[in-house]
This record gives structure tokens, sequence and C-alpha cells, in this order.
């Protein structure tokens, strides 16, 4: 069941639960759920309508519900097989909100219920969404660009470019009313598809939430291969890494100065599997030790792949392993996306990184390539070709900041699918790039506890989505997020996330599950 949840989870088109967007337009200083612009046309006149690269179009009228306004839905395609979805409320606010694709997309489109769909439209916005040029029903994997390699530039960038140009065409001429802002908020996949809109098209959104993205691709891959081959070759139960988990947690916990249950920044605790766990006496395996191999191995995770003598991409967080309950108990989160959830079974991050290496980085496809002859002293020039394509790594937002552009990025400092440096670092790239203004229009949020989009240990929920709309349209800048951890219904802590380096530390009265008593400082 984990399994099938995290595949789930890597695949899903959608912004997870924890998001939250629009949970604040309340309190929004742009109203933005004001929506006072009416259709000029009948809904159904849309199947006509015409625009560069269209190739079937269908538009009907689909009737209120309990929690969607009605609208007027249109599908269609976009040469060659990009499958699109167009929503326009009976009732506009002027804005078009755009959600992107988990994994490798082919998400299927028009089904009857949607979150992203129904959150927008309850608050006047035209809403879009894309499968990136392909369906994962018919095509799993990377294996749709056996079918024709332009679905492979389809789904690395063209496809979000080509629906979004659509789709305010769509929205100008259905009101008869230019749009006056463009969002987009997505995480994972759709947070690499963010931000790739901001480096190449940097006109396409107004205002950018890139939740967890997939900074880099390629970098993700080469590290996922790296980590199946180390647990292969010294396999580590689930019972040793829930010992490790316990362990990192007794080790790291109050190194922020205050004992909570959360790592606040793993980097600044120097927790050692081989030093601070019990080791197995020598000859010997049990659940409550780790041998020296094992120990080396769980450190590989932590490091990150090799190549060349030199670290190749970032590894997982300490933290990340953390205890965290679920329906078969209390496990370590890495059972499932790192470590086999059963004996037979692949990771959720080795699944997922064997389809890009086997279909999208090999060129040509080898759908039967054994991943884990991989040489990673190779792997800067295996990948190099598809990196071009698909990384986000541009730190140039030139263009994108000129145009006005707000971005905001948040990351768990707990994710177990993406490896949350890629984020860290390429928010410091574009801060050496755009020197000290560039929180004038970037800034990035980690989240303590928190895994990948949403979940783990740590107060995961927050809206993003208001915070970069007020940005965006009355300049104001987002000096915290707060989030909530709710368990079963209930809230039972806030804390402030902090725009980055800043963390949220403990004003030393009153409840620590109470944002209000945390401020966001400089880091010590």
């Amino acid at each position: 069941m984990r399994v099938l949840i995290l595949a789930a989870l890597l695949c899903a088109s959608a912004i997870p639960a924890a998001a939250q967007p629009f949970t604040n337009a309340s309190r929004s200083v742009s109203q933005y759920s004001v929506a006072d612009a009416a259709p000029s046309k009948a809904c159904e006149s849309l199947s006509s309508f015409k625009a560069d690269g269209i190739v079937t179009v269908t538009a009907r009228v689909v009737a209120a519900t309990a929690d969607t306004p009605q609208h007027c839905r249109v599908t269609g395609t976009i040469t060659p097989e990009v499958a699109f979805e167009i929503n326009l409320p009976d009732r506009w606010n002027r804005r078009f909100y755009m959600t992107g694709n988990g994994g490798l997309a082919g998400d299927a489109l028009d089904t009857p219920n949607n979150a992203d769909r129904t959150s927008a439209l309850s608050n006047g916005f035209v809403m879009a969404r894309t499968n990136t040029g392909h369906d994962a029903r018919k095509e799993p994997s990377g294996s749709f660009i056996l079918s024709n390699p332009q679905k492979a530039i389809d789904y690395a960038y063209r496809a979000v470019h080509v629906t979004a140009d659509t789709a305010k065409k769509m929205a100008t001429d259905y009101y008869a009313k230019p749009i006056t802002f463009s969002y987009w908020n997505s995480c994972s996949n759709g947070g690499r598809q963010g931000l790739l809109e901001a480096q190449r098209f940097p006109d396409d959104f107004d205002g950018i939430v890139a939740n967890a993205p997939w900074v880099d691709q390629t970098g993700f891959t080469v590290g996922a291969i790296w980590n199946q081959k180390a647990l292969t070759d010294v396999p580590v139960s689930a019972a040793k890494i829930n010992l490790v988990a316990e362990k990192a947690m007794t080790k790291c916990d109050e190194v922020d100065g205050l004992k909570d249950g959360l790592i606040d920044d793993p980097r600044k605790c120097s927790f050692d599997p081989a030093r601070d766990v019990p080791a197995c006496r020598e000859g010997a395996d049990a659940a409550d030790c780790l041998t020296a191999a094992q120990a080396a191995v769980i450190k590989k995770v932590y490091d990150g792949p090799v190549s060349q003598g030199k670290a190749f991409f970032p590894g997982f967080m300490v933290g990340s392993e953390a205890l965290t309950p679920g329906q078969n108990g209390t496990n370590s989160a890495w059972l499932g996306p790192i470590i086999p959830a059963q004996p037979a079974a692949k990771p959720a991050d080795f699944n997922l990184a064997e389809g890009v290496m086997r279909y999208l980085v090999l060129d040509p496809p080898q759908a039967e390539y054994d991943t884990l002859t991989m040489n990673f002293d190779q792997a800067a020039k295996t990948v190099e070709r598809w990196s071009k394509l698909a990384d986000a790594k541009d730190a140039d937002l030139s263009k994108f900041r000129r145009s006005g552009g707000k971005l905001i990025m948040t990351y768990g400092w707990a994710d177990t699918i993406l490896q949350p440096l890629q984020g860290v670092r390429y928010y410091e790239s574009v801060a050496a790039k755009h020197g000290k203004d560039t929180t004038d229009f970037v800034r990035l949020f980690m989240v303590p506890g928190m895994a990948h989009c949403g979940g783990g240990i740590g107060p995961d929920r927050n809206d993003a989505v208001t915070a970069v709309i007020d940005w965006v349209e009355k300049s104001k800048a987002p000096d915290q997020l707060i989030a909530t951890k709710v368990t079963n219904g209930q809230s039972v802590r806030t804390r402030p996330l902090c725009p980055y380096p800043q963390v949220a530390r403990y004003k030393g009265q009153g409840s620590i599950d109470d944002a209000a008593n945390f401020s966001c400082v400089a880091p010590k």
C-alpha cells in the first residue's frame, strides 16, 4: 500500500492537499476572489475556437456542484498530442491559474473530480492543465518517446508554454477582456516546470510557486541509481533504518536549541551512523545494530553520488529518515522511497529514475538497460544532452525579473523523493547571479520536518499562492509563511516558515506549538 501511495504521488498532477492554495483568500490584500467579469459568448462556441497548433477542441457547460461553480470546460489537443483542459467560470476574477504534473506526467484530464480545478474555480480563476503530450495509461514511464521523439521535448518544457498561451487567448476571447495576472502553482516535476517557465518563458506567468522543484532531474536520476546500487550490494532492513531514524532524532533534535521533535537545519548536525548508532559485534548482524558495511551504505545515501572522486549531487538530509506514522505502523520515511518496502520491490525513487535514464537520458532509448551497471565516473557526460533539455538550473532570471515576475520556492528538509539541497543550491546560484536584491523577486522557504510536497512530521500546510498573488499585485513581499500541522482533522502545531537563510527561533515564552511564539532571525 505504501508503495502504491508513493507511486501515485510521483505521478500526480495536482498540488498536494498540504499546500492549501487559496486558504488565505479572505485575508488577501489583493482581494482576488472578487469575480465580476462574465462571458461574452456561449460556452459551446469555443468548440470553434482557432489558434496556432490546435488539432481538436470541444467545449461544454459543467453544472455547479456543492463545491464547484458552473463553468465552461474546454478540452482539446495541440500538435502533436499535447492534451489540455481549460476551465472558465461564469464569474471571472480576470486572472489565470495553471498547475503542473508530477513525475513523468501523462495525466488523465477532464476527470470528474480535481482539487486544483475546484479551488481555482471557486475563487474565480480561469484554470488550465496539460498532460504534457502523452497518456501515461497507454505509454507508461518514459516510453512515450518511442512513438514520437517530439513528445520528449513537449514533456521537458514545451507543453506547458503552448497550453498557457492557448488558455490565455481562449479566456480573452470568451470574456472579451484581457487577463490581468497569471499564476503558476505546482510541486515536484510541476515545480521544475514552474522554474523552466521563469527561465525560458518569462512572460507566461506573473507569479510562480514552485514547491519541492525537481531542479536537477538528471542529478536526481544519478543519485537514485547510486542509492539503489549501494543498497543492493548491502541491504538495510526496515528495523535497522528505524533504529537509524531514532538515533538521528536523538542526536539532532536540540541542535537548534529547542527539543520539539524537529530538525531545523540538518546541515547543523554532524550525525554519523558509524559513530552514533550501535555497532554490531564482529561477525554479528542484529536488528538493534549496524554492521560497518551497513553504516557505510547509509552514509552514502546521506552524502550522495561521487563521480571521478568528487561529489556529483547532494544526498538526502539527516532527519529525512524520521519515524513517521502510517497505515502499517510507525516506520522510517525512507521505507518505500529509498529502502524497498518489500524484498522484491523497487523503491519509488529508483523506479522513477530508471524510467528517466532508460528512455530520456539515453539516446537512443534502451528499455532494457540495466541501470545498476552505470559508470558513475561518466555521469556528467551520460546526462549532458537531457540535462540541457529538462533541467531547471539556469540561474539567470533577468527577463523574469524585468517583467515584474515573483517566484516563491518551498522545500521540505525531510523530503525523501527529491533531495532538498538541489532547491537550496539553485536559490543560492540565483542569489549569486542577482546579488543582494534577489529577495525583491525570489524567496525560498525551507520547511523543517516536511516530506515531499507535504506530509512528514513537521507543519506542512501553507498558502504560498495567496502570498505570491499579494506580492505581485500589491508589492507585499512575504516575510514569512505560516505552516500548520494537522492531525486527525485538528491543528496541532503552527510555525512560521522564514525566507532562506533565515530560520524560526523560539522567543522563550508560550507554547512551542504556536507560530506567534517564534520569530524569523538570521542563522548563527
